[in-house]
């Protein structure tokens, strides 16, 4: 354990020194409370709206850069350091390939993990002190989960970048995966589900496709921050589909864990069994 730590306080020192951290934390900030007080302008309105449209922007926000970021962040974790000849001089130590690849996950973790509080915790706060009668219990509670599922969102995604950097031999390859990745889950996959529902005609198993967004985090992610504050209102494209799962929010908070597990689980694997 004092291994992995120690590999992750290098990264995490690492993000401070090229000011990731920082950035990301900035950037989190400054585009949270600009949706906060200006996400109704098409509407003709300036202010701060309501919670649950806020948390609904921030998570339509959320669901393109939070995955941007984790893969930019994490896809040249092993790659880079095989390339920068400094991978080799690690196994050299009393260090495993699992510890050596569990460190560098927590580290990135991390960065992500305190760059989301710090920058939407920041917008959180001043909604909560420059907003008149905003409830802040509620406030908080929405808040709590969207900063928990934007969190998990970046860990599945950093994972996803570490499977790459397993198994590719090149930074640039690794990069165009990583975009790749990016398009499939944030653009591609749901275009792919409704033209797979327009052309079936409804003869697909309406049983079945609710169960196909399950296999997005991005949707996932929607469905925990979007739909919990929809209320009555009713759903367009493939979230309306998300009303039909029986798992429930404790399934859905699941399923984005397992999206953390799965990916760096079949990292370590490959990891394990890789020439170097």
């Amino acid at each position: 354990m004092n291994a992995v730590w120690t590999i992750a306080r290098k990264e995490l020192s690492d993000s401070l020194r090229n000011r990731w951290l920082v950035a990301i934390s900035l950037v989190f900030a400054t585009l949270a409370l600009g949706i906060a007080w200006f996400g109704a302008a098409a509407a003709g309105q300036v202010g701060y709206a309501s919670t649950p449209a806020t948390i609904a922007s921030l998570a339509s926000l959320g669901i393109f850069l939070i995955p941007l970021i984790a893969l930019l962040l994490a896809y040249d974790a092993i790659v880079g350091e095989e390339e920068g000849g400094t991978l080799l001089l690690l196994m050299t130590y009393p260090l495993s390939r699992s510890q050596l690849l569990l460190g560098k996950f927590l580290g990135h973790g991390l960065t992500l993990a305190l760059a989301t509080v710090i920058g939407f915790g920041v917008a959180g706060a001043a909604i909560a002190l420059l907003v008149e009668d905003v409830a802040i219990v509620s406030l908080a509670t929405a808040m709590g989960r969207f900063i928990g599922s934007t969190i998990l969102l970046g860990l599945g995604f950093i994972a996803l970048a570490y499977l790459i950097s397993v198994r590719v031999s090149e930074k640039p390859v690794a990069a165009g995966l990583a975009l790749a990745i990016w398009f499939f889950f944030v653009l591609i996959f749901d275009l792919l589900l409704l033209g797979g529902l327009v052309a079936s005609e409804g003869t697909l198993n309406p049983e079945l496709m609710p169960w196909l967004l399950m296999l997005n985090p991005t949707d996932i992610y929607r469905l925990l921050n979007i739909v919990a504050f929809s209320g009555s209102e009713p759903l367009s494209g493939v979230l309306s589909l998300g009303s039909d799962l029986p798992v429930g929010q404790a399934g859905l908070w699941l399923a984005l864990v397992m999206w953390c597990v799965l990916p760096l689980a079949a990292a370590l694997l490959l990891f394990r069994n890789r020439r170097i």
